[in-house]
């Protein structure tokens, strides 16, 4: 019997996500016709990804009009929106979240990304957004900026699921699974049930691409040409090998002991962004246990039309993936450098993606008033 590529992920154990969602996915069918079809076992968003579905088509006129006959105000109105998709999708995915013991079948919602520099902002805001969606199967995204960490740590010592999102180096990961298992040595603290504790670190790899073939391209040489295209899964790769490396420490050994389950590496940004490289190069080739890919549906459809899945990509290859970090740093690319541009980059995207969405829901509000 053949099977499809996303379910030779899945036996690979991948976990599937879709890096989408909106009303329409939801009331049509399409989001649970991939469950069925094409192995997806959860889902991310972000601000863009928000952005884009509520101003697309006329799926929110209804819910718009409805809080502005209310008197909500913009922030309110995104509020309710956003949540209720979320709510609504985490419903979607409960008998997923039930049969996986809640390890899959999980919803991400990210706190405003304006408060990614503000430590207090995010907590309060994860626990208004936890309190508000009120499922467990959801994840509260948070930003691993530096004030990002404490903010995690806080969050998950209150039981509640983290998403970490935005991370580019392998210095900060390694600070993010310090701020996870902090997290968790204070849940268990407070007495809450480590097994219910849900975590994912989103480590985004196109990007890195992005950034490092711009500057190969500008030395030209052979030798910088021939690095293209590589930095962005060698990082990951790397970061499988912190991954496996702090999740097999006395430290953790006392946590998994007491009940808890690792935080999964999640391969984030897994779009090619450039069309010389093979359309599933963030797939097939970092394929090993227990991480979760997210992908844009594009992505999904190229993976399932024709993918080749050939087993575990990433064990073994740690040697390698060093050697072509060490080359880029030989040809006077900063390492440090390009991470730091690339949180620096992602987080103004979604705040400004954040922003352009107050704006049209702002104008949107304001014609249903005119309107009433």
């Amino acid at each position: 019997m053949t099977t499809t590529p996303t379910q030779q992920l899945s036996d690979a154990g991948v976990s599937i996500w879709l890096d989408d969602l909106s009303r329409e996915r939801l009331a049509s069918g399409t989001l649970q016709k991939l469950i069925d079809e094409k192995n997806v076992v959860g889902v991310t968003t972000n601000p863009s990804i928000f952005h884009a579905a509520i101003t697309a088509g006329s799926d929110y006129d209804a819910v718009i009009a409805a809080e502005a006959a209310k008197g909500s105000s913009v922030e309110e109105t995104v509020f309710e929106i956003t949540t209720t998709d979320v709510a609504d999708a985490c419903d979607l995915f409960a008998p997923v979240a039930a049969a996986s013991k809640g390890v899959d079948g999980r919803v991400s919602i990210e706190v405003d990304p304006r408060l990614a520099w503000d430590t207090e902002g995010t907590i309060a805001e994860a626990k208004h957004l936890y309190k508000k969606v009120n499922k467990d199967n959801v994840h509260i995204k948070i930003p691993a900026t530096l004030e990002g960490l404490a903010a995690i740590t806080a969050t998950l010592a209150e039981g509640i699921s983290v998403n970490v999102t935005l991370i580019f180096s392998l210095e900060r990961y390694r600070a993010v699974i310090n701020a996870f298992q902090s997290g968790l040595e204070l849940a268990k603290e407070n007495g809450h049930d480590l097994s219910k504790i849900h975590s994912v670190a989103s480590f985004f790899v196109s990007r890195v691409d992005s950034e490092i073939d711009k500057r190969l391209n500008a030395l030209g040489t052979d030798e910088a040409k021939a690095l293209k295209g590589k930095a962005g899964v060698a990082n990951a790769r790397l970061a499988y090998q912190v991954y496996e490396e702090l999740f097999s420490t006395e430290r953790w050994a006392v946590l998994a002991e007491a009940g808890a389950l690792p935080q999964r590496p999640l391969w984030a940004s897994t779009g090619v962004k450039d069309p010389a490289y093979p359309d599933t190069l963030y797939v097939t080739e970092l394929v090993a246990a227990g991480v979760v890919n997210t992908m844009p549906e594009k992505t999904l459809d190229a993976t399932f039309d024709h993918g080749v899945v050939t087993g575990d990509t990433v064990s073994g290859t740690y040697e390698e993936a060093n050697s072509v970090l060490n080359a880029l740093e030989g040809l006077g690319i900063s390492y440090n450098d390009v991470v730091a541009i690339l949180e620096s980059e992602g987080l103004d995207k979604f705040v400004a993606s954040w922003k352009e969405l107050l704006a049209d829901v702002e104008g949107a509000l304001a014609s249903a008033r005119k309107a009433s």
